[in-house]
């Protein structure tokens, strides 16, 4: 567990400045624990990427996940259950089980996102955590402006494919519970993301910022 916590903070260049155990005999059962941490970092005020300077046109790059990352799982689970399978199920488009493949740990991408900010004008950054593409991209948008989603601009992953299979899930319910490949994504004008991705940036375009609200997939 430890060595886990120190491998993130080396991929992150974070420091591991100390950590506090508890035992509550009586709380947790046999077997049981509870894991809890925080990170605490700094900018510049005239370096805050706030969104507030996003405009119609301004296009968005996506960075691959790695997996569903930590969102959905209680979705994930009952799919499993109500499929008759379970995390032994070996699938055709893995080496691993189902179980092992759940598990991939979340692709972090501060390395990354700060050799961008480095190289082009970033307007906007959002992971798509909790609540997909549907809830998390407006957070990084202004008022009165939507984005528009293009599939096929990337490649879903087999696993969402199997979930939403197993499951008889909808497009719509997918966008708003899981990444659908895409961990990570940026905001910048199309001349930036031009230079960004010819530069050899490990993203793709993936949509535009239009007027109007909210998140339209197309």
């Amino acid at each position: 567990m430890v060595k886990g916590i120190v491998d993130g903070c080396n991929e992150s260049e974070c420091q591991l400045l100390g950590g506090e155990t508890a035992e509550m005999p009586g709380f947790y059962a046999d077997g049981e624990y509870d894991l809890a941490g925080f990170a605490v970092g700094s900018v510049k005020k005239d370096k805050v990427i706030d969104g507030s300077r996003i405009q119609a046109g301004d296009v968005i790059i996506g960075y691959k996940s790695s997996g569903v990352h930590s969102n959905g799982f209680s979705l994930v689970r009952k799919v499993i259950e109500t499929s008759g399978n379970s995390f032994d199920t070996v699938v055709d488009w893995s080496d691993k089980s189902l179980g092992h493949t759940l598990l991939t740990p979340t692709r972090l991408y501060v390395k990354e996102v700060m050799s961008l900010i480095d190289m082009v004008d970033v307007k906007g950054l959002v992971h798509i955590t909790g609540g997909g593409f549907v809830e998390n991209i407006p957070r990084v948008i202004p008022k009165g402006l939507g984005t528009r989603i293009t599939r096929g601009t990337w490649e879903i992953p087999p696993l969402f494919k199997w979930i939403q299979e197993n499951g008889g899930i909808a497009d719509s319910e997918m966008y708003l519970t899981f990444n659908m490949g895409i961990g990570m994504i940026a905001v910048m004008t199309k001349a930036d993301a031009d230079k960004a991705l010819a530069a050899g940036v490990d993203a793709t375009i993936i949509g535009e910022v239009v007027d109007g609200s909210g998140v339209e997939i197309v």
